[in-house]
């Protein structure tokens, strides 16, 4: 039985979201979606820091070099490093007043990208910076995962309250034969960001629901529930040299602690019986 998971970040972030270790620099980065901040930590020296200010950052990728892609406002994307940003998309005409949510790099530097309502979409972003609408009308896309032989892709469709399974082929970057994996309708809260552990078990983090779920690869069922003391749980991924740690960002969505739990807006650390697997790299390329 696992210990109460620590505060590993105590601070009220509205929403925290996007955790992701970056093993180049041995830091995690995370965002503040609201608020236009990304945060980073570095193990080696024991701070925190945050690194960016600007338009909201729904989700990033560390691209193969070890700068982040990330995914903001209006459909931007750009390439940061370190402050300094190159344009790959300065906005998509239907996503004008929504922003990302949520994305992920898959083999051969391909990213899947999702989008917030009213018309949530997700797309896939090439290497050569094409962008290719792939499902509209979803009622907030979400995390993304792939299983461990990159055959299938989890994607989380949040209001939904299902995580679907899609076939996946990693030459062309096409889904298909879309299912559902799980419903969580009737189960403690809505689906958010997940990760795909290195047994390819799907991890989800439950919004509204204060907790993390491990599911079967094969049928979905609920093999282990972790508990956060917290409500609105956004999204959890693995990291630490041998990634052996699970860390899980919270929010208050402008709340007071009394009303989302205890260490509500915290990212939460814990260390599970099984690990993680590091994250594919994106290979996109700037606008000339």
């Amino acid at each position: 039985m696992l210990d109460e998971p620590e505060r590993f970040v105590d601070h009220a972030y509205e929403t925290g979201e996007g955790p992701l270790y970056h093993p180049d620099e041995d830091r995690l980065y995370w965002v503040d979606i609201p608020n236009g901040h990304m945060y980073r930590y570095d193990f080696e020296t024991d701070e925190r820091e945050q690194c960016y200010s600007g338009p909201s950052v729904g989700g990033f990728t560390i691209q193969a070099d070890g700068s982040l892609l990330l995914f903001k406002e209006n459909g931007s994307i750009t390439i940061w490093n370190d402050g300094h940003e190159k344009t790959v998309i300065p906005e998509i005409p239907e996503e004008r007043g929504s922003r990302f949510n949520d994305v992920i790099a898959g083999p051969n530097g391909r990213v899947f990208c999702g989008t917030m309502p009213p018309d949530g979409r997700l797309y896939r972003l090439d290497p050569d910076g094409s962008l290719t609408l792939l499902i509209s009308d979803l009622a907030v896309s979400n995390g993304l995962g792939f299983s461990p032989d990159n055959t299938r892709v989890y994607f989380a469709e949040t209001e939904a309250e299902t995580i679907w399974s899609f076939e996946y082929d990693a030459d062309s970057g096409t889904l298909s034969d879309r299912e559902p994996f799980v419903s969580t309708v009737g189960d403690a809260g809505f689906p958010d960001g997940l990760t795909v552990d290195a047994e390819g078990y799907v991890w989800s983090a439950r919004w509204n629901g204060g907790c993390v779920v491990r599911h079967h690869p094969d049928d979905g069922r609920v093999v282990d529930r972790f508990s956060l003391p917290a409500r609105k749980v956004s999204c959890i991924t693995f990291g630490g040299p041998n990634y052996e740690h699970a860390y899980v960002t919270t929010a208050t969505a402008g709340n007071d602690r009394s009303v989302e739990g205890k260490g509500a807006g915290a990212v939460f650390r814990f260390t599970p019986d099984v690990s993680g697997v590091p994250e594919f790299r994106s290979r996109i390329e700037p606008n000339s």
